[in-house]
Parts: C-alpha cells; sequence; structure tokens
C-alpha cells in the first residue's frame, strides 16, 4: 500500500513513528513536510519541521523537548550571545548545526532542497521518502498588533521569540502564490492508496503545505480516501499554538471546527474523514452533517502502543471509505 502523509514538525513526526510501526514492510510510506517554518540564521539555511521528522524517525530527536539532536550542547549559541549578535532566541545546538551547514553548503551549490533532504535522509534511514512541499521559498508571516497597525513577523519569531503570547491578527504565506510543489510532491498524492493529514496545526503546517496550490488541488482530485486527525481535544490543542491562531482567524477551537476549516472533498475541501477523541464523541454528528465522515477513538500519544493503535484506527477509517466507493 503506498500511503501519503502531509507533516509538520512534532505532532506529524510523533504520529509517523505509529505509523511505521502498523503497516507491513511491503507498504511505502511518503511523507510531504512543511517548509513555510524554514530560516535563515546566522547565514544557515534552517528546516526545522523537516528536521524534527528526520530526527524522530532516525532516532536522533531529544526525546524531551521533541526537537533538536539528543546529547546536544549549546556552545556556539552561548558564544554568538556573547558577541551580542541578534537572533540567538533561536536555539541552534552544537550537534544540529552540522545539518545546517550540510543543507547550506549544498543549497549555494545550487542543489535543490528535495535533493539535499534525500542525502541527509542517508544518514538517518527514517524509513519513509520524505520531500519538501516545494523547493521555493515559501514563509508563514503571522501579523501582530503593532504601534502603527499590523506588524508582521516571521512564524519562529512569533513562536519562540515572543512565546506566542500576543494575539495573532492574520497569517499569510509569503510566496505561496507563485510557489510549485517540489519534486514528486504531486504524484505522491495522487498515486497514494491513502493519503492521511496527521495531529499537525492546521494553520501553520497543513495549512501551509496547501498554500502551495498545485499540493490543494492534488489533494482535492486523488482517488485515495483522505482522512485527518483532530489536533485538538476537548477544546484545545494537544501542543504548540493552534488555540491562539484559530482564535485570531475567527476559527472554531474545537474538533468540528477544524474539520469544518479543513472541509469536505464533496464540498471543495480537504476530507473524507476524520478522527476525534473520545472526549469530543458530542461532535461527531455536526462533523458528518458536514460531509466528512467521523468516528471518536483515543487520541493522545502517550507512548509507542497508543501511537500505534491511532494510526491503525486511522488506516481504519481510510479502508472503510475505500471499501465503500
Amino acid at each position: 500500500m503506498r500511503i501519503t502523509v502531509l507533516s509538520g514538525g512534532v505532532g506529524g513526526a510523533n504520529f509517523l513513528k505509529g505509523l511505521l510501526a502498523a503497516v507491513g514492510p511491503e507498504d511505502e510510506v511518503t511523507v510531504i513536510g512543511n517548509t513555510a517554518d524554514d530560516i535563515w540564521l546566522f547565514g544557515l539555511r534552517v528546516c526545522p519541521d523537516l528536521d524534527t521528522v528526520m530526527y524522530t524517525l532516525g532516532g536522533g530527536i531529544d526525546p524531551e523537548r521533541k526537537w533538536g539532536r539528543t546529547d546536544e550542547t549549546w556552545n556556539a549559541k552561548e558564544e554568538l550571545t556573547a558577541y551580542g549578535v541578534d537572533k540567538t532566541w533561536f536555539g541552534l545546538g552544537d550537534r544540529d548545526l552540522a545539518t545546517h551547514l550540510i543543507r547550506t553548503q549544498m543549497w549555494h551549490d545550487g542543489v535543490g532542497l528535495a535533493a539535499i533532504t534525500e542525502r541527509l535522509c542517508d544518514r538517518w534511514q527514517p524509513g519513509v521518502r520524505l520531500l519538501p512541499m516545494t523547493e521555493d521559498q515559501v514563509e508563514t508571516h503571522i501579523g501582530i498588533d503593532g504601534a502603527d497597525g499590523i506588524d508582521t513577523i516571521h512564524f519562529q519569531e512569533y513562536w519562540i521569540r515572543l512565546g506566542a503570547r500576543v494575539p495573532v491578527r492574520e497569517v499569510t504565506f509569503t510566496g505561496a502564490g507563485e510557489a510549485t510543489a517540489g519534486p514528486g510532491v504531486v504524484e505522491a498524492i495522487l498515486s497514494a492508496d491513502r493519503v492521511i493529514l496527521p495531529p499537525s496545526n492546521p494553520i501553520v503546517s497543513i495549512g501551509a503545505i496547501l498554500s502551495v496550490a498545485p499540493v490543494a488541488t492534488a489533494l482535492r482530485t486523488t482517488s485515495a480516501p483522505v482522512v485527518g486527525v483532530s489536533p485538538i481535544i476537548g477544546g484545545a490543542a494537544v501542543r504548540g499554538m493552534a488555540d491562539q491562531l484559530l482564535t485570531g482567524l475567527g476559527i472554531e477551537i474545537s474538533a468540528a471546527g477544524v474539520a469544518r476549516h479543513h472541509g469536505a472533498r464533496t464540498s471543495g475541501g480537504v476530507l473524507d474523514g476524520w478522527l476525534v477523541d473520545g472526549a469530543d464523541a458530542g461532535e461527531l454528528s455536526a462533523i458528518e452533517t458536514a460531509g466528512i465522515a467521523a468516528k471518536a477513538v483515543p487520541l493522545y500519544m502517550t507512548d509507542d502502543a497508543t501511537t500505534a493503535q491511532l494510526a491503525r484506527d486511522t488506516l481504519a477509517l481510510a479502508d472503510s471509505l475505500a471499501a465503500g466507493r
């Protein structure tokens, strides 16, 4: 079976661990990773979500932070701070720097991001084919209150420097209008037997990937069933700043609210099915009224066993939708 997953960072990477445990050796998993979080720092090209997926599946992620390298040290960051340079709020660890140095060197040599990512994955052997959503530079920008109206800042500055503590007024994906899908991305969606949207942020992860028009079009037209997993449980985000983003954009913070935001494929949206937690079982009828098949299952990925079961439940819903066609 060919399974294609659209993934952001931590939530998507954790789900992918469970998916790899749930599928067989004959199954092929392709991951389309968000690159709108990418940023230039100290002359280096940093791709946080691609690296989080690669490190998590390759056994190199810090198990407590869920980002960056395990056994990390911070000497370079401390030296940069001592020099008084800007952007030291972004934590580049010493071991992590090697990844960014190799990526940036290849970038300046004219190598595309897809080939760079493949080269980096040669070391980590993540067990999936990891594809950047685009090789064009697309950036997520957040609008916040400024002295004379709305100030626009890079997503990383909002999330890390400001700690997502200020209200969101708008979200834009700079460069998305002109961006093309990365090599192999459209084909991975159109040729898939199953497509999954894991519990990644619906705005700055899944939304960022879908801001690239050819990717969104492929998702709407693929013959594969598209099933998503709610990142909202009991009216709150499981992790990250989805609450702040949804509030700022006027989207209801609920499993049903995010499902309606994505929309049913029968009505021009991107979903055929949607999993919610048992705590949100009361929202199933509202989701189904929106034209999306829905089921309540345990969504908390508390350990390897529950994460693998969530992946199996996701595939089971996709299987039932495929059988009903």
